[in-house]
Protein backbone atom coordinates (compact mmCIF):
# COMPACT_ATOMS: atom_id res chain seq x y z
CA UNK A 1 0.00 0.00 0.00
CA UNK A 2 1.04 3.27 -0.70
CA UNK A 3 2.03 6.18 2.09
CA UNK A 4 1.23 8.96 -0.65
CA UNK A 5 -1.86 11.12 -0.53
CA UNK A 6 -4.73 9.11 -1.36
CA UNK A 7 -5.68 10.36 -5.58
CA UNK A 8 -8.67 10.49 -7.61
CA UNK A 9 -7.04 9.25 -10.43
CA UNK A 10 -9.20 9.80 -14.10
CA UNK A 11 -8.64 6.56 -16.09
CA UNK A 12 -9.44 7.76 -20.44
CA UNK A 13 -9.77 4.19 -22.05
CA UNK A 14 -11.74 2.72 -24.49
CA UNK A 15 -15.45 1.38 -24.73
CA UNK A 16 -15.14 -0.67 -27.84
CA UNK A 17 -16.35 -3.82 -28.04
CA UNK A 18 -14.27 -4.97 -30.52
CA UNK A 19 -10.39 -4.78 -29.32
CA UNK A 20 -8.41 -7.56 -28.23
CA UNK A 21 -9.04 -9.29 -24.70
CA UNK A 22 -5.52 -8.07 -23.32
CA UNK A 23 -6.53 -4.16 -23.54
CA UNK A 24 -9.37 -5.35 -21.52
CA UNK A 25 -7.19 -7.01 -19.17
CA UNK A 26 -4.73 -4.33 -18.78
CA UNK A 27 -7.53 -2.09 -17.80
CA UNK A 28 -8.54 -4.56 -15.13
CA UNK A 29 -4.72 -4.56 -13.90
CA UNK A 30 -4.98 -1.06 -14.08
CA UNK A 31 -8.47 -0.55 -11.86
CA UNK A 32 -6.81 -3.11 -9.10
CA UNK A 33 -3.47 -1.41 -8.99
CA UNK A 34 -5.25 2.09 -8.27
CA UNK A 35 -7.29 0.39 -5.19
CA UNK A 36 -4.40 -1.46 -4.25
CA UNK A 37 -2.75 1.73 -3.60
CA UNK A 38 -5.37 3.57 -1.95
CA UNK A 39 -6.61 5.47 -5.03
CA UNK A 40 -10.35 6.22 -5.87
CA UNK A 41 -11.14 6.34 -9.51
CA UNK A 42 -12.87 8.61 -12.26
CA UNK A 43 -14.22 7.09 -15.33
CA UNK A 44 -16.32 7.20 -18.16
CA UNK A 45 -19.56 5.59 -16.56
CA UNK A 46 -20.08 2.41 -19.05
CA UNK A 47 -19.77 -1.13 -18.12
CA UNK A 48 -18.34 -1.92 -21.43
CA UNK A 49 -15.12 -2.59 -22.81
CA UNK A 50 -11.90 -1.55 -20.91
CA UNK A 51 -14.49 1.52 -18.86
CA UNK A 52 -15.89 -1.27 -17.46
CA UNK A 53 -13.06 -3.67 -16.63
CA UNK A 54 -11.32 -1.21 -14.91
CA UNK A 55 -14.41 0.10 -12.34
CA UNK A 56 -14.78 -3.53 -11.46
CA UNK A 57 -11.49 -4.32 -10.52
CA UNK A 58 -11.21 -0.94 -8.93
CA UNK A 59 -14.34 -1.44 -7.09
CA UNK A 60 -13.49 -4.95 -6.46
CA UNK A 61 -10.59 -3.77 -4.68
CA UNK A 62 -12.16 -1.66 -2.29
CA UNK A 63 -12.22 1.38 -4.36
CA UNK A 64 -14.24 4.51 -4.73
CA UNK A 65 -15.19 4.58 -8.07
CA UNK A 66 -17.12 7.68 -10.07
CA UNK A 67 -18.54 7.52 -13.43
CA UNK A 68 -19.46 10.00 -15.33
CA UNK A 69 -21.29 9.96 -18.44
CA UNK A 70 -23.31 12.17 -21.10
CA UNK A 71 -27.03 11.01 -21.15
CA UNK A 72 -26.79 10.20 -25.02
CA UNK A 73 -24.74 7.30 -24.20
CA UNK A 74 -26.61 6.11 -21.06
CA UNK A 75 -27.91 3.39 -23.64
CA UNK A 76 -25.74 3.13 -25.87
CA UNK A 77 -22.71 2.16 -23.78
CA UNK A 78 -25.12 0.88 -21.03
CA UNK A 79 -24.22 2.89 -17.57
CA UNK A 80 -22.09 1.55 -15.06
CA UNK A 81 -24.91 1.52 -12.32
CA UNK A 82 -22.58 -0.03 -9.79
CA UNK A 83 -20.43 2.81 -9.80
CA UNK A 84 -20.09 4.47 -5.90
CA UNK A 85 -21.29 7.47 -7.92
CA UNK A 86 -22.92 8.01 -11.51
CA UNK A 87 -22.96 11.09 -12.63
CA UNK A 88 -25.23 11.61 -15.95
CA UNK A 89 -24.44 15.01 -17.90
CA UNK A 90 -25.60 16.93 -20.66
CA UNK A 91 -22.88 16.23 -23.65
CA UNK A 92 -19.32 14.99 -23.79
CA UNK A 93 -17.92 18.27 -23.13
CA UNK A 94 -19.54 18.58 -20.06
CA UNK A 95 -18.46 15.18 -18.97
CA UNK A 96 -14.84 16.06 -19.73
CA UNK A 97 -15.17 18.98 -17.19
CA UNK A 98 -16.69 17.04 -14.74
CA UNK A 99 -14.50 14.17 -14.92
CA UNK A 100 -11.51 16.96 -14.52
CA UNK A 101 -12.98 19.07 -12.00
CA UNK A 102 -13.29 15.76 -9.93
CA UNK A 103 -9.70 14.00 -10.66
CA UNK A 104 -6.08 14.95 -9.44
CA UNK A 105 -4.47 12.57 -12.35
CA UNK A 106 -4.76 11.04 -15.61
CA UNK A 107 -4.07 7.80 -16.38
CA UNK A 108 -4.30 7.11 -20.17
CA UNK A 109 -4.81 3.43 -21.74
CA UNK A 110 -5.00 2.73 -25.31
CA UNK A 111 -8.62 3.81 -26.77
CA UNK A 112 -9.21 5.60 -30.03
CA UNK A 113 -10.38 8.95 -31.24
CA UNK A 114 -11.97 9.95 -28.12
CA UNK A 115 -9.24 8.62 -25.25
CA UNK A 116 -6.99 10.85 -28.10
CA UNK A 117 -9.14 13.86 -27.67
CA UNK A 118 -9.37 13.98 -23.90
CA UNK A 119 -5.08 13.00 -23.63
CA UNK A 120 -4.84 16.29 -25.87
CA UNK A 121 -6.96 17.74 -24.22
CA UNK A 122 -5.69 17.17 -20.62
CA UNK A 123 -1.81 17.47 -21.95
CA UNK A 124 -2.27 21.01 -23.51
CA UNK A 125 -3.97 22.50 -20.76
CA UNK A 126 -1.01 20.97 -18.36
CA UNK A 127 1.51 22.05 -21.36
CA UNK A 128 -0.39 26.07 -20.70
CA UNK A 129 0.23 25.85 -16.84
CA UNK A 130 -3.36 25.41 -16.61
CA UNK A 131 -3.61 22.68 -14.16
CA UNK A 132 -0.63 20.80 -12.23
CA UNK A 133 -2.44 17.65 -12.41
CA UNK A 134 0.13 14.77 -13.40
CA UNK A 135 -0.46 13.15 -16.51
CA UNK A 136 0.60 9.01 -17.66
CA UNK A 137 0.06 7.50 -20.89
CA UNK A 138 0.20 3.27 -20.54
CA UNK A 139 1.10 1.72 -23.22
CA UNK A 140 3.02 -1.48 -23.26
CA UNK A 141 2.29 -2.55 -26.76
CA UNK A 142 3.08 0.54 -28.88
CA UNK A 143 -0.09 2.04 -29.17
CA UNK A 144 0.90 5.55 -28.73
CA UNK A 145 4.29 5.39 -30.46
CA UNK A 146 2.76 6.69 -33.78
CA UNK A 147 1.58 9.74 -31.40
CA UNK A 148 4.87 9.99 -30.15
CA UNK A 149 7.11 10.31 -33.19
CA UNK A 150 4.39 12.84 -34.73
CA UNK A 151 4.54 14.89 -31.71
CA UNK A 152 8.90 14.39 -32.03
CA UNK A 153 7.83 16.07 -35.16
CA UNK A 154 6.04 18.86 -34.74
CA UNK A 155 8.60 19.80 -31.87
CA UNK A 156 11.46 19.42 -34.17
CA UNK A 157 9.26 21.70 -37.16
CA UNK A 158 8.53 24.34 -34.24
CA UNK A 159 4.96 23.80 -34.10
CA UNK A 160 4.93 22.73 -30.34
CA UNK A 161 7.73 23.49 -27.69
CA UNK A 162 9.78 20.98 -26.44
CA UNK A 163 8.54 21.49 -22.65
CA UNK A 164 5.33 19.62 -23.40
CA UNK A 165 7.43 16.61 -22.74
CA UNK A 166 7.19 17.79 -19.34
CA UNK A 167 3.90 17.75 -19.41
CA UNK A 168 3.22 13.97 -19.57
CA UNK A 169 4.46 10.64 -18.40
CA UNK A 170 5.29 7.07 -20.56
CA UNK A 171 4.99 4.11 -19.25
CA UNK A 172 5.07 0.13 -20.33
CA UNK A 173 3.92 -1.29 -17.22
CA UNK A 174 1.03 -0.83 -14.75
CA UNK A 175 3.20 -0.32 -11.31
CA UNK A 176 5.48 2.06 -13.43
CA UNK A 177 2.70 4.32 -14.50
CA UNK A 178 1.14 4.37 -10.73
CA UNK A 179 4.66 5.15 -9.52
CA UNK A 180 4.95 8.05 -11.89
CA UNK A 181 1.56 9.26 -10.95
CA UNK A 182 2.39 9.73 -7.67
CA UNK A 183 6.04 11.57 -8.22
CA UNK A 184 5.75 15.22 -7.87
CA UNK A 185 6.24 16.15 -11.50
CA UNK A 186 7.84 19.60 -12.02
CA UNK A 187 5.89 22.38 -12.50
CA UNK A 188 5.72 23.91 -16.26
CA UNK A 189 5.85 27.35 -16.27
CA UNK A 190 3.86 29.54 -18.65
CA UNK A 191 4.65 32.74 -21.10
CA UNK A 192 2.71 35.15 -22.83
CA UNK A 193 3.84 33.56 -26.00
CA UNK A 194 2.34 30.25 -25.04
CA UNK A 195 -1.30 31.74 -25.10
CA UNK A 196 -0.24 33.86 -28.46
CA UNK A 197 0.24 30.89 -30.37
CA UNK A 198 -2.40 29.09 -32.71
CA UNK A 199 -1.34 25.87 -31.63
CA UNK A 200 0.50 24.10 -29.26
Amino acid sequence: MTTTKPLAVCVFCSSSGTIDRLYVDLAAQAGAELARRGHSLVSGGAQVSCMGAVARAARAGGARTVGVIPEGLVSVEISDEDNDELVVTPDMRARKGEMDRRSDAFLILPGGIGTLEELLEVWTARTLAMHEKPIVILDPTGVYEPLRELMVGLTEQGFTRAKIWDAVGWATSVPEAFDLLERAQPRIESSPDDYAEAEL
